[in-house]
């Protein structure tokens, strides 16, 4: 049985959507997936492709390595259509053999390890030091980067964080119970230059209770909710474009890690205070 690909639209598409989406518990991976197949559907109707087969994926495979992508992003995509197959034969639309075919197409070559960018110790001062002293959003905007540089928060940690997450324990705040990714729970030590950051805000802000980092609208009022990890993403980058630096919030979360083993902490620390599940990811 050969199972014949639709345009990418419709109640095809949704249909696939709930195949690959289900049992994936992470927001951004299921987006992350979605967005692979419709790239691949699409592709699929622009190149005449009609069946899905082994080789329908080599050449996609070919395709995307031809527009030079990194070989992790390649594989993102390779993996979200192999699942497609797999759960497309496990509900009798395409055969065990057809699955077994696309699921035996090799992944691209990773060429060395990516570590992506990080800040020295004098780089994260200053860039610490961009948002404005004495403004309401520049304390926000301090608070915030301190919590990305001096504890090593992944952006949406960050857009969920709460004041009941600040706790002081033998003598020290902590951010307590985070809930982070594949719903890992750790709790995270925070310099005291953090706390104090986030009390100037909290101060100026009128307010100790619920979500810690709110939005501001353009009127300078702050508004209810949270901010969102996509608003985090553009402070960030706009302090980056500021201070001429090339990085982004993934990019403060290595620079903590950088300079926290740069201060002889212990790499198992470290992994705890991230939030990884092996040592051999930190």
């Amino acid at each position: 049985m050969v199972f014949a690909i639709d345009p990418p639209s419709g109640h095809a598409l949704s249909t696939m959507m709930a195949l690959v989406s289900n049992g994936i518990s992470a927001q951004n991976s299921k987006r992350a997936y979605e967005r692979a197949i419709v790239e691949f559907l699409r592709w699929c109707r622009s190149s005449g492709a009609v069946d899905f087969t082994k080789g329908t994926l080599q050449a996609y495979r070919s395709a995307l390595e031809s527009r030079a992508l990194s070989a992790s992003t390649i594989n993102v995509s390779l993996c979200a259509i192999r699942k497609l197959a797999t759960e497309l034969a496990d509900n009798g639309a395409l055969s065990q053999d057809a699955a077994a075919g696309i699921g035996r197409v090799k992944g691209a070559k990773r060429k060395g390890v990516r570590i992506g960018n990080w800040l020295s110790a004098s780089q994260a001062e200053d860039l610490l030091r961009l948002p404005e002293a004495d403004s309401v959003k520049g304390k926000r905007d301090r608070a915030l980067l301190g919590v990305l540089v001096g504890a090593g928060l992944r952006r949406s940690e960050a857009a969920g964080l709460t004041f009941t997450h600040l706790q002081q324990r033998d003598g020290r705040w902590i951010i307590a119970d985070l809930i982070g990714k594949h719903g890992r729970i750790r709790s995270v030590p925070i310099p005291g230059w953090v706390k104090a950051a986030i009390d100037r805000w909290a101060e100026a802000a009128h307010f100790d209770e619920a979500y810690i980092f709110r939005p501001i609208n353009k009127a300078g009022r702050i508004t209810a909710g949270a901010l969102t990890a996509q608003s985090i993403y553009h402070i960030v980058k706009h302090y980056s474009d500021q201070g001429g630096l090339d990085i982004a919030p993934h990019d403060l979360r290595r620079t903590f890690a950088k300079l926290a083993r740069k201060g002889h902490a212990e790499l198992e620390q470290i992994q705890l205070s991230l939030g990884h599940g092996s040592v051999t990811t930190t």
